[in-house]
């Protein structure tokens, strides 16, 4: 049974090298850690693992991205994949993206950039439990 996966999306690299070590620091090998820099390249990702039967448990997604915005990317997932829990990490989502997220994608919480490490992992266990 292959490893189920935690999902990062963030268009900043050393965001994402960063989620990828403070994940790995906690959950060890547990989970497969993948990261996408767009919203398209993660459905891309989701759709490859889903055809090779692995479970996407999180996703952590920015929300401020060129291209699709991390609540429409969210909504999109949830649509599909209900069960996925999904977290939003940014710096600058507006409100109103904010409550789209909560009401249509079931957004389990929403953090700001910087994040807290201890935050992060916390967020991630809860959603988990």
């Amino acid at each position: 049974m292959p490893k189920p996966v935690i999902l990062c999306v963030d268009d900043e690299v050393v965001v994402l090298e960063s989620l990828k070590i403070q994940l790995k620091q906690e959950f060890g090998d547990i989970y497969f850690y993948e990261m996408a820099e767009s919203a398209d390249e993660a459905l891309e990702i989701i759709e490859e693992l889903r055809e090779d039967n692995i479970d996407i448990l999180v996703i952590v997604s920015d929300w401020l991205m060129p291209g699709m915005k991390g609540d429409e990317f969210l909504i999109r997932v949830h649509d599909k994949y209900p069960g996925i829990i999904k977290v939003l990490l940014t710096g600058q989502a507006d409100s109103e993206a904010i409550k789209r997220a909560q009401h249509q994608a079931n957004l389990h919480r929403c953090l700001y950039k910087p994040w807290n490490a201890k935050e992060l992992i916390e967020t991630i266990k809860s959603g988990l439990a």
